[in-house]
């Protein structure tokens, strides 16, 4: 079996294993295509239909074309001619918070604007650069990411927890796919939500039209996308924005955002969303302006990785790891606060 990431020699260019799966025994007949743009970020299914006509996409070491039907069990290897970004990875010096450090793992405070780790545009300046700095020998994940068990979005501030070894990296990702880690956010939402706690059940996939954005599946397409299940309760009521906590039971990407838009509570300052746009309120000019000054207080979707609970990988002991509502944040709600008082909203 060759190594993740190594050159390959072919006729004219050197070819690299940029993807490795193993099809699980329940999966489905699903075209390879199809079932790898369920894997591969950033994937164009064109990009994807070329490297299985150009003889790159293995299936049990034997290439097969863009209509081979997917198997349980099957070995999927994926190879392009460049080399994948992770061997493109350069330590950078870029400050850490860390919340807690043993031999085993790490947790980290990752600010809001970085980005978690390189992809399309994003090749430096990300966490993992960050990472591959202040600590030798990180584990690498699935995706060949080291040290990364999850991530959070780059506009997203909150808790993280990184592998420092083999077992550490199999520990944790077996409790976030078993859905025994603890996760709990901190969003403002557009709207005053109705009930004061609920539960969001879709799933998710990438959004036909626009593949920066994912999208609530329903119905006769509903397997398009991966089950996701987010609970919330209302913290706070400003009348035209509301201030929630939501606890994720699975973690697709942008689950929060996605399922707070589908029902109708895209987050405050959401730009990918529609959440940067005055969703609710007055037509009133002072209105506008308020909101306006609200974005520049925080530009970015108002969501923060609050908490963060899981099993220690060797001592088994409950860890939960608290960080606070950063400023940029803190300051946009209080404006809320006092003006959803000073207008006398409804907000009981």
């Amino acid at each position: 079996m060759i190594d993740q990431h190594t050159p390959i020699d072919g006729n004219d260019d050197e070819l690299y294993e940029h993807h490795a799966f193993t099809v699980k025994t329940g999966q489905q007949p699903l075209r390879i295509d199809k079932y790898l743009m369920n894997f591969i970020e950033n994937a164009t299914r064109n990009k994807i239909q070329s490297a299985a006509k150009n003889g790159n996409i293995y299936v049990n070491d034997v290439p097969v074309k863009a209509n081979y039907k997917v198997k349980p069990l099957d070995r999927i290897r994926v190879l392009f001619e460049y080399p994948p970004y992770e061997e493109l990875l350069t330590p950078e010096n870029i400050p850490l918070d860390i919340v807690y450090e043993d031999d085993q793992l790490l947790v980290v405070n990752k600010p809001a604007g970085l980005v978690v780790h390189p992809g399309h545009g994003n090749y430096s300046g990300t966490l993992i650069n960050a990472l591959i700095y202040h600590f030798e020998n990180l584990p690498n994940n699935s995706s060949n990411r080291p040290g990364l068990v999850h991530r959070i979005d780059k506009d997203t501030s909150g808790l993280l927890v990184v592998a420092k070894t083999e077992e550490a990296m199999a520990h944790l990702t077996k409790q976030f796919f078993d859905k025994t880690s603890e996760r709990e956010y901190v969003a403002l939402v557009w709207g005053n939500v109705e009930e004061d706690e609920g539960t969001v059940e879709g799933n998710i996939g990438r959004h036909p039209k626009n593949r920066l954005q994912n999208t609530v599946f329903e119905g006769d397409d509903e397997d398009k996308g991966k089950p996701a299940v987010t609970h919330y309760k209302v913290l706070e009521r400003f009348g035209y924005v509301t201030l929630i906590s939501c606890k994720l039971e699975t973690g697709r990407t942008h689950q929060i955002r996605v399922h707070m838009k589908h029902i109708g509570h895209t987050l405050f300052n959401d730009e990918r969303y529609g959440g940067e746009r005055i969703l609710k309120g007055t037509t009133f000019t002072k209105y506008k302006q308020f909101v306006e000054n609200c974005f520049k207080v925080l530009p970015r979707q108002a969501l923060h990785a609050k908490t963060l609970g899981f099993s220690h990988p060797t001592t088994g002991e409950f860890m939960d790891f608290n960080a606070d509502i950063p400023e940029d944040m803190l300051q946009c709600i209080e404006k809320w606060r006092v003006y959803a008082k000073h207008q006398n909203l409804d907000i009981e």
